[in-house]
Parts: C-alpha cells; structure tokens; sequence
C-alpha cells in the first residue's frame, strides 16, 4: 500500500508542526505538543502533518508502508481525549521487530506496550462503505501482535490532533509466527493476557475493541478508501488493543497470549547496553 504524494504546497503550519515532530525522532528529544501549531485544532491539518512525515520517511532508502494502525478503539481512551471515534497511523518497513526480538535502548523516546489482533489482507478492500463481509473476504490471517506505541511529544502531554499528527503514536510492531485463518478463530470472543517480565499488566478481549477486531478494520477500510488510499492485498491491520497498555523500560520482556491465535514476544535491552557501546566507542 502507497500514500499518493500531495500535489500541494502544506500550510506553514502544518509544516511547522511536522517540522517539531521530525526533529524530535531525529534528536530524540520530546518536543512540546503541536496541538498549539495547529489553530483550531484541526484533524485535517493533523492527518496531513502526518501524511508530510510518512512521504519524508518514504524518501529514505527501503522503508516502505506495509500497512496500518488503528488507534482510540478503547471506549475508554475515547472518552479521555474528548472523542468518539477512533484514529489510524501507517506501519512502516522497518517498524516490525521479529517475533522474540529486542528493541535496542534509544530506538524510542517513552514507549509503551500493547496487545492486538492483527490482520493480514490477501485482496484489496476498495469500497468506502465496507462491511464485515467484505473484511472477511479480504482477510488471509490473523496473528497476535505487540504494538510498542511512542510519542515524539513530551510526556504523553496529548489530544487527539497531537497523536494523529504524530503517526497515531506509532513506534514499533512484533506480530507472532503461526498464523489463523479467520474461519479457525472468532475475534471477537478471543481473551488475551500480557505479562512484563512475567507479572501481568494488561488483559482484555477481542469486544474491548471496538465491540470486536473486524468492526476496526471496517472502519479502517471505509475511511481509507473515502480518502482514496485504501487497503490493499498484503497490508497488515494492527487493529487495536485489546487491554490498557503498559509502560516498557529497559531490560523488560512482554509476552502476550492471545486465546485462538498463539503468542508473541518482545524484550528491551538492558541499560547496561548503552554503556557497553560507550565504553567501546572510547577503546
């Protein structure tokens, strides 16, 4: 799936805002919120701040969108932000961490953990008015998935213009190895339980989500082929948390299990990793 290239000059604003949010990556450095960049808290002005940052990000050598994230399906955080609907952000190439993988320390600014079901398409979804129906056509498997949310701007200080204008808080993805065909799993009855370093933090089900998964990516696939960009035969479809997320620091490990779809994994390095790569870069 592409994002077609603006044919227009963005305001000043909105590059300004995508300026702050860029420099904050780069830097690693949190900025402040861009809300107060964009006058009248715009979500136009938001989605296209981000779209601005996922064509830079597409310049760059081999990164690639390969598919989206719904973000606000939780009743919950809807209400916090004020909202009553929920948000999406591109998954890019090199976002995906492999299954049991580890995040090195400084890869994100404040991340935080989350489990999901995700979706991997086999044909387009073009209609912009999508059933379920039509989803589970187009849906070739599901997986378990771990989204590591982050945030550019400092603090998680955020309304729904900041995260929409920061990729939907987008970080990183690890989706599990086995997957299910729909016809083997109803998602919205599955029961998920993650742990951090064995405790469990975070629990839910597949109706804590937008009343069920395919009722996300309905969503998804209207709205995106309104916008004319719709989903399309290989994306992948992180459809939303299935329970609170949980703050991740280093040297943690989550584990997440998902009833009907298996498990998945991701760990941080520790600290002790970025002074061993200090220390050497003095010898």
């Amino acid at each position: 799936m592409s994002t077609p290239p603006s044919t227009e000059s963005p305001p000043a604003a909105v590059v300004r805002a995508a300026d702050a949010l860029a420099d904050a990556a780069r830097t690693r450095v949190p900025c402040p919120p861009v809300r107060a960049l964009l006058p009248g808290g715009c979500l136009v002005d938001a989605y296209a701040v981000q779209r601005l940052n996922v064509e830079r990000a597409l310049q760059q050598q081999d990164r690639r969108i390969v598919g989206r994230k719904i973000g606000l399906t939780s009743p919950a955080v809807q209400r916090q932000l004020g909202v009553d609907q929920p948000d999406f952000g591109a998954l890019l190439s090199d976002m995906a961490v492999p299954d049991g993988g580890t995040v090195p320390v400084g890869r994100l600014l404040q991340p935080k953990v989350e489990a999901e079901v995700a979706l991997v398409l086999g044909g387009d979804l073009p209609h912009a008015e999508s059933t379920v129906a039509d989803v589970l056509r187009a849906v070739d498997f599901a997986l378990p998935a771990l989204e590591i949310v982050d945030s550019r701007i400092a603090g998680w200080d955020i309304t729904l213009v900041d995260t929409v204008a920061d990729n939907a808080s987008s970080g990183l993805f690890v989706l599990g190895g086995s997957p299910v065909p729909l016809t083997k799993v109803d998602v919205r009855l599955v029961r998920m339980t993650m742990t951090r370093s064995g405790e469990t933090v975070s629990s839910g089900t597949g109706v804590d989500c937008l009343g069920g998964p395919l009722n996300a990516a309905v969503w998804l696939a209207s709205t995106l082929a309104a916008a004319g960009d719709p989903l399309r035969a290989g994306d992948i479809v992180l459809t939303g948390a299935l329970g609170p997320m949980a703050v991740a620091g280093p040297g943690d490990a989550f584990e997440a299990h998902i009833s009907g779809l298996g498990s998945v994994r991701v760990a941080f390095a520790p600290e002790a990793a970025r002074h061993a790569r200090h220390e050497g870069g003095q010898q």
